[in-house]
């Protein structure tokens, strides 16, 4: 069964960068599409990136695009998640999903419905 763990987040100041990493183990990667989703306390899950199977389809959430950025190392069977100019609000748990179905649209792309296997998840906090 495909494994994700994510890693990279930490404390950082606003306006600071981080790269979350999802690495998967037992099978490759580049045979899902991948989300990445945030959940603040008391919030709801959101979806904040997404990069599709075989063409690499990104899709981004309107509240992080210009900051974030998805992106693969198949060699690595990790896909990243480069964040700048956090902002406080960034705060939250961030989790990895890999999903079998090929999704363009962000509708569905960004959705946690739409993805099968998850991380544990990664803790960033933006704060001075």
């Amino acid at each position: 069964q495909l494994q994700l763990v994510e890693s990279g987040g930490g404390l950082v100041q606003p306006g600071g960068s981080l790269r979350l990493s999802c690495t998967g183990s037992g099978y490759t990667l580049n045979n899902y599409g991948i989300g990445w989703f945030r959940q603040a306390p008391g919030k709801a899950r959101e979806g904040v990136s997404s990069i599709a199977r075989g063409d690499g389809n990104r899709n981004y959430a309107d509240s992080v695009k210009g900051r974030f950025t998805i992106s693969r190392d198949n060699a690595k069977n990790t896909v990243y998640l480069q964040i700048n100019g956090l902002k406080p609000e960034d705060t939250a748990v961030y989790y990895c999903a890999a999903g079998e179905a090929y999704y363009s649209s962000a509708k569905y792309s960004l959705s946690s419905q739409s993805y099968e296997y998850w991380g544990q998840g990664t803790q960033v906090t933006v704060s001075s």
